[in-house]
């Protein structure tokens, strides 16, 4: 049985639909990416399934559990960082992680946890003298407190710098691999390639695809570029062979920087021809297609934040 079971879920404000007819399940210990725009209905969807909103119609599984009407059971087996999380100033580290393990009736012991997530040094320092990334590994830290069997992560890396970043993901993968599952919510496409098992795609309330990132990246049939360096006089005869490649849209020279546009395999066809004419080239760079170019391709419009 999935860990996360959700059908046909619809919810709407106002008479503006947020939600129409969601579908999908989420695996046991896999990191499960939900990736959209902001906007899109991502955090009322996450929070629905979590039991802090009601559906207007359509199913939810959480461990076999109702979000509603099994609440209290349900609340003790996932673990939520809400998309904007804070305490007050003056709470220390260790106050706000032995808070919350009050909360629990089997929590874990919130003193490994200190030692797991770098923490203790810390213990002593009030959330208002944490760094940006400090507070991100205190505010997992919490939501693992209960002994969680999911942890949902809502937007984690917001307003991080790229070190921050990086560091985040690694405790990401370190809690995937302590056997939690996780639901990662995202719009940032590096963060969803880079993590996740499997990644929905959501726009405009519906999910248009779900499968691995690399699967929806290699799906994509856009349009990419490859660039390299020739000698002055060598590439007369080498543009005419290229632009007769049936999946070469364009051959553009400009000085001795050589940039050939196409689709599907077309690099590979022109590689061939470089080999065949014995031409050696420098800086030789393939443009790869990314998650962005898979949004492009399902939805019809660019990603906008």
């Amino acid at each position: 049985m999935p860990v996360i079971d959700v059908t046909e879920l619809s919810k709407s404000y106002a008479g503006r639909t947020v939600l129409d007819r969601v579908a999908f399940s989420v695996e046991e210990g896999e990191i499960f990416g939900i990736l959209g725009p902001n906007g899109t209905g991502k955090t009322t969807m996450v929070e629905i399934i979590e039991g802090l909103r009601t559906a207007d119609s359509g199913s939810v599984r959480v461990l076999g559990l109702d979000p509603v009407a099994d609440a209290r059971r349900l609340h003790e087996s996932i673990g939520v960082q809400l998309q904007h999380t804070d305490l007050p100033d003056h709470l220390k580290v260790w106050e706000a992680l032995d808070l919350y393990a009050s909360f629990y009736r089997h929590p874990r012991d919130w003193r490994r946890l200190l030692e797991e997530w770098g923490l203790e040094e810390l213990r002593n320092v009030r959330f208002a003298k944490l760094s940006g990334g400090q507070k991100q590994r205190l505010i997992i830290a919490l939501a693992l407190v209960g002994d969680p069997k999911v942890a949902f992560l809502d937007e984690l890396t917001t307003g991080l710098d790229p070190q921050a970043r990086r560091a985040t993901w690694e405790l990401i993968k370190q809690i995937r691999d302590t056997g939690v599952t996780v639901v990662l919510v995202s719009h940032f496409m590096d963060e969803v390639e880079e993590l996740c098992d499997r990644v929905a795609v959501l726009n405009q309330g519906r999910i248009v695809a779900i499968d691995t990132p690399a699967r929806l990246i290699d799906g994509v049939d856009a349009e990419r570029s490859m660039r390299f360096r020739v000698g002055s006089g060598e590439a007369s005869g080498l543009l005419d062979a290229i632009r007769d490649l049936p999946d070469v849209a364009s051959v553009r020279r400009d000085g001795d920087v050589v940039t050939v546009s196409g689709m599907g395999d077309f690099a590979t066809a022109v590689t061939s021809v470089l080999a065949r004419e014995g031409l050696v080239v420098t800086d030789l760079r393939i443009d790869r297609r990314t998650l962005d170019d898979a949004f492009v391709a399902l939805t019809g419009r660019a990603f906008e934040l």
